[in-house]
């Protein structure tokens, strides 16, 4: 494209109301295309003419649009451990966790249909965390802004926040979290519960509740109530395994169930097998 098009795009988006160039969506700087990469379509102004006469207007360029899922991947936090997952590598070893796969698949697909939150639940080594990243990766697909959160991670950050020595308060840590629109929050109740850890978890899901923001958890725990609602003390509650409600509290796993559909898995650790085997 010349450059003589590329200035009458420029002036049409500018008539249409809409800057030409950079678009900025919550937390995603999104740039145009590199202009020493120019885009035979667009001449790198990430626009392109589409209709002709009196329908003449202006369209996002394919090559923008693979630009801007590609820094809606990088700005998602995924860990480099997990990058590599995806749906097509999910290996499913029984049918609960085929089921749990066909689920989360279809939630993705008819996203923002069901603004419903995700909870996974179930022993470690059972996947739930690939299962998350790879739901987020395909909605950074469809141009949604997704963010991965490791439940410790999150927490350790915040209370480093109080040192008075530290640049960052607990609101600039937390705003990515509020403000984007699918969270993956990973581990949750991996650290043991204090009136600390409640209040601050109940702060996080409560506010992405009342924005109607979803969220997709994972928890190595089985739903159950609270050892103190269930009467069990002493000798019996030091041999009990810890339950959803005991590692989260009962407010806010009431609060779960209004804000998330529960996918239970069951099966063998994997890492046990791949220790053991030598593969998966």
């Amino acid at each position: 494209m010349d450059e003589k098009s590329v200035r009458v795009i420029r002036n049409l988006v500018s008539r249409s109301g809409e800057v030409a160039g950079p678009a900025t969506r919550k937390n995603v700087p999104l740039k145009a295309p590199d202009s020493s990469e120019s885009c035979s379509q667009c001449g790198g102004s990430g626009w392109k003419e589409v209709g002709s006469g009196k329908n003449r207007a202006v369209a996002r360029c394919n090559c923008f649009l693979r630009d801007r899922i590609d820094q809606l991947l990088e700005s998602a936090g995924i860990p480099e451990r997990f990058k590599h997952c995806g749906f097509s590598d999910y290996k499913t070893t029984n049918d609960s966790l085929a089921a749990a796969k066909i689920i989360i698949e279809k939630w993705v697909a008819e996203y923002p249909l069901d603004r419903t939150g995700l909870l996974l639940l179930g022993p470690s080594g059972l996947g739930k965390t690939h299962l998350s990243v790879a739901a987020l990766k395909e909605l950074t697909r469809k141009g949604i802004h997704c963010l991965f959160c490791d439940y410790r991670e999150l927490l350790k950050r915040i209370q480093n926040s109080y040192n008075s020595s530290s640049q960052t308060t607990e609101l600039e840590l937390l705003r990515p979290v509020f403000e984007t629109e699918v969270v993956v929050l990973d581990d949750l109740g991996a650290t043991k519960p204090s009136d600390w850890v409640w209040d601050t978890v109940t702060f996080i899901l409560n506010s992405r509740y009342n924005a109607n923001q979803p969220t997709v958890i994972t928890a190595n725990f089985l739903d159950g109530p609270s050892a103190g609602v269930e009467g069990v003390h002493g000798a019996a509650r030091a041999t009990r395994d810890d339950t959803l409600g005991d590692r989260v509290g009962e407010r806010m796993r009431s609060r779960l169930f209004e804000m998330c559909r529960f996918i239970l898995m069951d099966g063998k650790d994997y890492r046990k097998r791949i220790r053991s085997t030598g593969t998966l």
